[in-house]
């Protein structure tokens, strides 16, 4: 198996499954193997068990961050401080990739950046969509709303004002109340009611 043709199988694909080089005639052990190679040589870049892209210089489309974070956890979607700052609500660059999944909370570090995954029930993995990160590229986000209030139910006193405020919360005028309200109450949750009320007075302070 050569690089070369590695490369140009996968060229076109941000990141790629090892099971894509599986077929026909192959021993496993040594796809892996050569795999592992390339990693160390610093020509692929594994972001987990069984999930590679091209290093650059040798990708012709480096993958965004927000699609490899949904590729290296599936079902999982961008939402917390990365969906926020993605929508230019919080003012700090987030140096990791903050997702929700329903599966067990985990962090990755790899060469294309560090992710972190935060659990939900079932019932609370909603208000997310595909949306365009760069060309050619799409990945799951939450929305603003869900953003915000996933961030204040995984975060010890989040409904608190002083919290709130430390936010530094920016353009509000993208969030709707109504959504924020439903979604509140769709999970029975006391502590985000609390919250969406103190974000209806930071709208109106920010109006």
């Amino acid at each position: 198996m050569k690089f070369d043709a590695v490369a140009g199988l996968v060229g076109d694909e941000p990141v790629f499954e090892s099971s894509l080089l599986m077929a026909g005639a192959v021993s496993p052990a040594d796809v892996h193997m050569q795999l592992s190679r390339w990693v160390q040589a610093g020509r692929l870049v594994q972001l987990r068990r069984g999930l590679y892209a091209l290093a650059e210089p040798y990708a012709k489309t480096p993958p965004h961050p927000f699609l490899a974070a949904n590729r290296v956890c599936r079902p999982s979607y961008v939402s917390l401080q990365s969906g926020l700052a993605w929508y230019g609500m919080i003012p700090e660059h987030v140096p990791a990739v903050t997702s929700v999944t329903t599966g067990r909370p985990r962090e990755c570090r790899t060469a294309l950046g560090d992710f972190v995954f935060r659990h939900v029930k079932m019932s609370a993995f909603e208000g997310y969509r595909r949306i365009e990160v760069q060309q050619g590229q799409s990945a799951f986000v939450a929305t603003p709303e869900k953003c915000l209030l996933d961030l204040i139910h995984l975060t010890p006193g989040a409904d608190a004002w002083a919290y709130l405020r430390e936010l530094r919360l920016q353009n509000l005028s993208a969030l709707s109340l109504t959504t924020l309200r439903r979604i509140a109450r769709n999970w029975g949750s006391p502590k985000l009611l609390r919250a969406v009320e103190h974000i209806a007075e930071l709208k109106k302070e920010d109006a």
